[in-house]
């Protein structure tokens, strides 16, 4: 698979903020990206690819460090199949390369929520969202939150479904949350994302999403 998981960089707000403007054309004002980043209890990972050159090649691009430590943190025996890909130093970034996909999540207490995850428009249907969803969740089980949760649209039935296939859960409703049509908003949580059972199950569709799509690279801090 050409898309990669890594932390959000300056390079990277331009195409951000486009594909949320895209996703979310009602938000105003747009969320203030750059700020953001600057926020230690907010992070974005971006789905990144290379952009082919005229010969069919990827351009070579170049390595940057971005700041991890090669630990898992407390991510057990069952992460050890994946340590290469969460404690890699150093990431290929090409100078030609297109954002498709980001993810933004608020760490409180002992809590990992989603509060944006958006895939560019021409780029769906390639298992992108889903990738930003399993990048989120080894980027909550690293900085050892409990649980994720997230709000989801009550019409939005193909999203719900991914995030129920990850084990999150209906667990309550935001009545007319959605500005733009007052629609209610579905309240979802993961069981404890350290248990046994949730790891054993996370893995396993980790392995199942590399038969399908390919093996990816992830990189989440």
């Amino acid at each position: 698979m050409d898309v990669a998981i890594r932390p959000i960089i300056e390079d990277d707000l331009d195409m951000v903020a486009r594909i949320e403007r895209q996703a979310f054309p009602t938000l105003c004002p747009p969320t203030p990206l750059k700020r953001e980043m600057g926020n230690r209890r907010v992070r974005y990972l971006v789905a990144w690819e290379p952009l082919p050159l005229d010969d069919g090649e990827t351009s070579s691009g170049e390595y940057r460090e971005l700041g991890t430590d090669g630990s898992i943190g407390g991510l057990g025996k069952l992460m050890g199949a994946v340590k290469d890909r969460l404690g890699q130093r150093k990431v290929r970034v090409p100078t030609d390369y297109l954002v498709q996909g980001f993810v933004g999540l608020w760490f409180v207490a002992d809590e990992a929520h989603i509060t944006a995850i958006a895939v560019e428009e021409d780029s769906r249907r390639r298992g992108i969202g889903e990738l930003l969803i399993i990048g989120s969740i080894y980027l909550a089980m690293h900085l050892n939150s409990a649980v994720v949760s997230l709000e989801a649209r009550v019409s939005n039935y193909p999203a719900r479904a991914l995030y129920h296939k990850y084990g999150f859960e209906h667990v309550g409703l935001r009545k007319a949350y959605y500005t733009d049509n007052r629609e209610d908003a579905v309240i979802m949580t993961t069981q404890p994302i350290h248990s046994p059972d949730y790891q054993a199950r996370f893995m396993d569709l980790r392995r199942k999403f590399s038969d399908r799509y390919g093996e990816a690279s992830i990189v989440v801090v």
